[in-house]
């Protein structure tokens, strides 16, 4: 996942999700049930991408890889900020966007999963 359309193609594919610019012309924001769960700038250079994750697996996820950081402008313990510029195996990228996702859907209450169709 190098380009937004890898992003936004990724996203699509995960169930549910919206695209948003709620913020500005240039910050393109993925949500789940109204949440958000991904957000990156297309104009950036290198591209970034920042997720949602448990802070456990965050912690990990920074020691181990120096394209990932803190999220960026984001809380620092639950949101990570992945630098795309080929250093991250794709897969990796792909399973961290869909546990994004996934984190989202899963601290929805249960009316909010239902209206999703859960």
């Amino acid at each position: 996942m190098q380009t937004i359309a890898d992003i936004r193609a990724a996203c699509a594919a995960l169930p549910h999700t919206q695209e948003t610019f709620p913020f500005d012309a240039t910050t393109l924001v993925f949500k789940v049930g109204g949440k958000m769960y991904a957000l990156t700038d297309i104009q950036a250079d290198p591209l970034t991408l920042s997720l949602k994750v448990r802070p456990e697996r965050g912690d990990e996820l920074r020691a181990a890889h120096d394209a990932i950081g803190p999220g960026y402008h984001l809380h620092k313990r639950h949101w990570i900020t992945l630098i795309l510029d080929g250093r991250l195996p794709g897969d990796l990228v792909a399973e961290l966007l869909a546990g994004s996702h996934a984190l989202v859907v899963g601290g929805m209450t249960r009316a909010g999963r239902a209206a999703l169709g859960r």
